[in-house]
């Protein structure tokens, strides 16, 4: 085998995040495994690992694998506990008084760039072909928005309450197997919140923040 350079082994490992369903948790095969996937070397697989490690984009765990995201705050007992004490509604009543102020935030701070991210990942949230690629760039949307608060407690926060939510298993709720139908109400409301955070309007996003996760909470209710 050729070896790849640097940036190709990068940029095969990013296409196979975008496009690749992972298992719960979003955890990446065995480096021999994706290496023979994606046919490049272990040694420079690594280093684009550490790369994306360094952006914010996996995590690794020692003894447990890599995973898609940034690592969540190192209090897993914790979680674990509020894991047996929580549902999926209590969940999604935590979001509703949490996330429209860190829309707020984002309105105030977000970057170009960070604008840019967003409205790609609304673009492939409604062109994911699964549920589960779906979900992938439904919480990176929600995870950049925190992101553009410019605030590392509230993003930290926001990563704790990800993952009880993970934990919680969301999953057990879908009533349709294959994909989201094309004029599935997050989509509209996605572009909402987007936009009023591109246009600096503070009062907005928290609106349109707001009137989503309620959109969310009331289909899950109906599935319960």
């Amino acid at each position: 085998m050729i070896e790849a350079s640097d940036a190709v082994v990068l940029t095969r490992l990013r296409d196979f995040l975008s496009t690749t369903e992972l298992a719960d948790g979003g955890r990446l095969p065995p480096e021999r495994e994706l290496a023979q996937s994606l046919d490049v070397g272990r040694a420079a697989l690594r280093k684009a690992l550490a790369t994306l490690q360094a952006e914010g984009t996996v995590w690794r765990h020692v003894g447990k694998g890599t995973f898609t995201g940034e690592r969540p705050i190192d209090t897993v007992a914790d979680i674990n506990a509020m894991v047996q004490r929580t549902n999926p509604l209590e969940v999604m009543a935590a979001r509703i008084a949490f996330e429209p102020e860190v829309a707020r935030y984002a309105a105030l701070h977000a970057t170009a760039s960070q604008v840019a991210e967003m409205r790609s990942c609304v673009l492939k949230a409604q062109q994911a072909p699964t549920w589960r690629q779906y979900e992938q760039w439904d919480n990176k949307l929600h995870r950049t928005i925190g992101e553009a608060s410019q605030n590392s407690l509230l993003l930290g926060l926001l990563d704790t309450l990800n993952a009880v939510r993970r934990a919680v298993n969301w999953g057990r709720l879908r009533d349709t197997p294959v994909r989201p139908p094309a004029d599935h109400h997050s989509f509209e409301e996605h572009a909402r919140i987007v936009e009023a955070i591109a246009d600096r309007d503070g009062a907005g996003a928290v609106d349109a923040m707001r009137r989503h996760l309620r959109s969310v909470e009331t289909h899950m209710r109906n599935r319960i």
